[in-house]
């Protein structure tokens, strides 16, 4: 199995239609222990019986827009395995109202809480557990074609996600003098509790089907099985990069 015995913390389950999810399941196939974040007690129902589908060794509370949950989470996972193989970023979020319209229109409230919760928060969880990072370790972060063009209604988490990318770049200078390695999964549109909130994303999903090589769209088991190779050993050359798991959007231009 690839990933026999590592241990990997998962931030961003929501439910079993979540790439976070998908990334999970593969994780599980592969002997990998799990364990998960929630944010509050409506997603900790959530997460649960989540956890125990996946057999996850336990759960934990962090609001990642807080450095002081975020420290507590580290100590909890310190307690509970000592060190950590891999982390899995794959969390969101920006105001309903910021994404849909034009962007010129994007609040100064909804831009900070994009860009702290979809962006920073990467960076926050990162420095965290450093000291908990096991040699040949592996972070994950998830993003969307949206931060490199214009994707209708995608708006300031497109600018989020760009900055997110750019994050990865700086991270893996940084985490590399461990031996850690960082990379972001670029997958394509899939109907997901955070999609949701992004005005016509049926027109995006309808608009793959149509116009990309593989004439359809992603799935969370194929966006899982990506991350895994990310997480495993026969990436162990690969850090700092935007891997693309999208049916070859990004290759399309007419």
């Amino acid at each position: 199995m690839l990933l026999e015995g590592k241990k990997a913390l998962i931030f961003g389950v929501a439910n079993n239609r979540s790439i976070a999810y998908g990334i999970s399941s593969a994780f599980r196939r592969e002997g990998a222990r799990l364990a998960f974040s929630y944010m509050g007690d409506a997603i900790k129902k959530r997460v649960e019986p989540i956890s125990e589908e996946l057999g996850g060794d336990f759960t934990f509370q962090c609001d990642v827009s807080g450095d002081e949950q975020i420290g507590r989470a580290a100590e909890l996972v310190k307690e509970k395995w000592g060190s950590v193989d891999v982390l899995v970023h794959s969390v969101a979020f920006a105001p309903k109202e910021d994404l849909q319209g034009r962007f010129l229109d994007t609040t100064r409230e909804g831009f900070r809480t994009a860009m702290e919760i979809s962006a920073f928060s990467l960076t926050a969880l990162c420095r965290a557990f450093e000291p908990l990072f096991n040699p040949g370790g592996s972070v994950i972060c998830m993003t969307y074609y949206g931060s490199q063009k214009r994707i209708p209604n995608y708006n300031v988490m497109g600018v989020a996600k760009a900055a997110l990318e750019s994050s990865v770049r700086y991270l893996a200078s940084d985490l590399g003098e461990k031996g850690v390695r960082i990379n972001a999964i670029s997958a394509g549109p899939i109907k997901t509790l955070s999609a949701s909130g992004i005005s016509d994303f049926r027109v995006i999903l309808d608009y793959i089907e149509t116009h990309t090589p593989l004439r359809r769209n992603v799935t969370i088991e194929e966006v899982g099985n990506v991350a895994l190779f990310l997480a495993s050993d026969l990436s162990s050359s690969v850090t700092g990069d935007i891997i693309y798991a999208d049916s070859g959007f990004q290759t399309v231009g007419m």
